[in-house]
């Protein structure tokens, strides 16, 4: 199993909201009100930009979550597998662990998390549904965890209409 450079890490790859919610739906509803201490992004050092097929970290009071996106509408969700402290291993890349970049993330550290959802993207173009984005809001600030086609995309505006939205409930199954 492909590790993405990541010593230890064992991605679990699901597609639809259905799977997602049976599997994290209620963990990742637990989220609500924890404080986000900590947002890492694995940096490429020789083009000092965002290496974006790799996890995303996002700790909230010791629980971390790590999300990464891959092919065309698979995602995995895994909770505290990656330890950040060890090196980054992937052939011909000069890779680390950052926690100050971007900055519209490195600003939601320290907010707890007001509500998570699963965001559905709608496009005519596509099978609508099939591409989950995760979505975390904060007091100050959003950051939406998306596919970017292959890889891990973010943004820090509202979701808007593009997306259909279920936030998660801690009586989710």
């Amino acid at each position: 199993m492909f590790n993405f450079g990541v010593p230890g890490y064992r991605p679990e790859w699901l597609s639809g909201r259905s799977a997602i919610t049976a599997a994290h739906g209620v963990r990742l509803a637990h989220l609500t009100g924890r404080r986000l201490t900590r947002a890492l992004l694995v940096w490429d050092l020789d083009q000092d930009e965002w290496f974006a097929d790799c996890p995303i970290l996002l700790d909230f009071d010791g629980e971390q979550v790590e999300i990464n996106h891959w092919k065309f509408d698979e995602v995995s969700i895994t909770w505290n597998t990656i330890d950040p402290k060890l090196a980054l291993d992937w052939p011909d890349f000069h890779l680390a662990w950052r926690d100050d970049a971007p900055d519209e993330l490195t600003a939601l550290v320290g907010q707890p998390c007001s509500a998570v959802e699963l965001l559905m993207w709608r496009n005519r173009d596509l099978v609508e549904g099939t591409i989950v984005s995760l979505g975390f809001s904060f007091p100050n600030g959003q950051v939406t965890i998306y596919n970017a086609l292959d890889e891990n995309g973010t943004e820090f505006a509202s979701p808007g209409d593009r997306y259909a939205r279920y936030t998660l409930g801690p009586s989710d199954p």
